[in-house]
């Protein structure tokens, strides 16, 4: 039996914080976790420019609301799980998914949630447990699945080293010189191609 886990952000839509950024104006705000592999490190840098700035729940969402998939990423998501069981597996915030997920038509997703005042600060956040990806992976594995895995940025390395097939999807130059062993895919549709022959 067969799982794909698959990535969100930089893989089936855009990364939520760049855009953000780029609504913003506040050009701190593009660090992912393409350039920061210590994420609480980098959702404390966060959470302290939209501090400095005013800005909480609310401005980030009429960000997201705005936000479409990747082209082709619905499309690609319906055939894969025509064929398998998916499961997305990302670091961003149940606040943040629900409006994608609605666009990705109601893929399965873990991810981690937002603690926010009344006010609409974001005054910090739960993650759903540690290392959140390798360990769902390595709990699938344990009830007797295996996983196949996709993603782009650091913190999806662990979780594609640990399946039985891993791939990097959309990843940077950097990361794919780092490791050279991993297939990269760039096109949805080799992508799926190489998960169908992984299953």
């Amino acid at each position: 039996m067969n799982i794909v886990c698959l990535d969100m952000e930089g893989v089936l839509v855009p990364e939520i914080w760049i855009a953000f950024s780029e609504a913003s104006g506040i050009p701190e705000l593009r660090r992912t976790t393409r350039d920061e592999p210590d994420y609480n490190k980098l959702m404390n840098f966060r959470l302290n420019i939209l501090r400095e700035h005013g800005l909480g729940l609310k401005e980030i969402q009429a960000t997201i609301a705005k936000i479409d998939p990747l082209p082709g990423a619905r499309e690609f998501l319906d055939e894969l799980r025509a064929a398998t069981q998916v499961l997305i597996l990302s670091d961003t915030f149940e606040q943040f998914a629900k409006p994608l997920m609605e666009k990705l038509n109601w893929p399965t997703i873990f991810c981690n949630t937002l603690e926010v005042g009344e006010n609409g600060e974001i005054t910090g956040f739960r993650m759903r447990c540690e290392k959140s990806k390798l360990t769902t992976v390595k709990a699938l594995q344990s009830i007797g699945y295996e996983t196949i895995a996709a993603g782009d940025s650091f913190n999806d390395l662990a979780m594609i080293q640990a399946s039985k097939a891993g791939f990097l999807f959309k990843s940077t130059e950097q990361i794919k010189r780092d490791y050279p062993q991993l297939p990269a895919y760039e096109e949805f549709s080799d992508l799926l191609a190489a998960i169908k022959a992984a299953l």
